[in-house]
């Protein structure tokens, strides 16, 4: 019985391994299974993900067809920059920095009292111009008079030679001849006279209308509306004719889009603009193509590019374009400089 009992435990243990192996096989065959499904799933999914980018792509590209962008691009006007036409000393300034001016509106003023002064005296002077005159034109007639006079004593004198010889003598009538030419020269003298103060009239008259024109000229008036910018000028200062006081932006402005030369080919005047304005995010500013400028920026620089040279690189070139916008937003400030984002839409 002894050889019996010990032989049954190793039966046991073979059982217990080949049960072991088959279940290790059925292990490795459901991980087999379950890493083939992942693989699997991991290519359908990089599938899906593939063809949603090319779809993205395909969409992204049909829409960004019909549009040429630029960051190149900046707010843009024709600021105009004041200065004083005469010279003198700044006595009031009647606007603040930034401030929102009219058209006609006055800004500065300048001490008027030497102009006035110097207008009093030419007022002055032309009155004492018309009076002498009045006294030319007086003494004028008066010789006329006597030359007059006297050119009849010649007539009288001349007949009496032909007829009564002897009631005259020759020099009776060589004294009138002698007499009417004095008084003819007096009257070109006279007429002189008048020319020379009716001459002296008209200056004085110049010269009073340009001193009262200086005289407007002490106050200062914005040309355009707009908006005060780069006040330099203080009460106190002494100005001089061209000095640069401060300048106006006007209300409208504009938007100079730097496009390269290749996006042009679609571009015409009129296309639709969307404008994304740097400092007013999330709103959209609506305009369209005004004009393109008939040439590329370069061209206009201080040192236009020679091509004539053997070791020409060829690079693609910016061609300016100004966009007009249709309405101002109400709450993004817009001044020259500001970086803006323009999309057109040329299809």
């Amino acid at each position: 019985m002894a050889p019996d009992e010990g032989a049954r435990p190793h039966v046991s243990g073979a059982v217990d391994k080949s049960s072991s192996n088959a279940r290790s096989s059925e292990q490795q065959g459901e991980k087999k299974e379950i890493g083939g499904a992942r693989r699997r799933a991991l290519k359908i999914g990089a599938l899906a993900l593939g063809l949603v980018a090319i779809c993205a792509a395909m969409i992204w590209w049909l829409h960004a067809r019909h549009y040429e962008t630029t960051d190149d691009a900046f707010i843009d006007t024709h600021m105009v920059l004041l200065a004083p036409q005469i010279a003198g000393r700044v006595s009031r300034i009647l606007v603040s920095d930034n401030e929102q001016v009219r058209k006609g509106q006055a800004l500065v003023e300048i001490d008027p009292a030497d102009i006035e002064a110097k207008l009093a005296q030419l007022q002055a002077q032309a009155v004492q111009a018309e009076k002498q005159y009045q006294q030319s034109v007086a003494s004028a007639h008066a010789a006329e008079a006597q030359a007059e006079n006297a050119a009849k004593d010649v007539a009288r004198y001349q007949a009496l030679t032909h007829t009564a010889p002897q009631a005259i003598s020759q020099q009776q009538l060589d004294t009138a001849t002698a007499t009417e030419r004095n008084t003819a020269a007096q009257v070109e003298a006279a007429r002189a006279q008048i020319a020379s103060a009716k001459a002296q009239i008209d200056v004085d008259r110049a010269n009073i209308a340009a001193e009262k024109l200086n005289l407007g000229y002490t106050r200062i008036v914005a040309p355009v509306d707009g908006y005060v910018a780069q006040r330099t000028v203080a009460v106190g200062n002494y100005v001089t004719p061209g000095q640069q006081l401060m300048a106006i932006v006007p209300l409208q402005v504009w938007v100079t889009a730097n496009f390269k030369e290749t996006q042009l080919a679609h571009m015409r005047v009129g296309q639709p603009v969307t404008i994304d304005v740097d400092a007013c995010p999330g709103v959209e500013v609506r305009g369209h193509v005004d004009s393109l400028q008939r040439g590329a920026g370069q061209a206009f620089g201080i040192l236009p590019a020679e091509n004539a040279t053997g070791n020409f690189v060829k690079v693609v070139q910016r061609v300016p374009v100004k966009i007009v916008v249709d309405s101002m937003p109400k709450d993004c400030l817009l001044g020259p400089g500001m970086s803006v984002e323009p999309s057109v839409k040329v299809r």
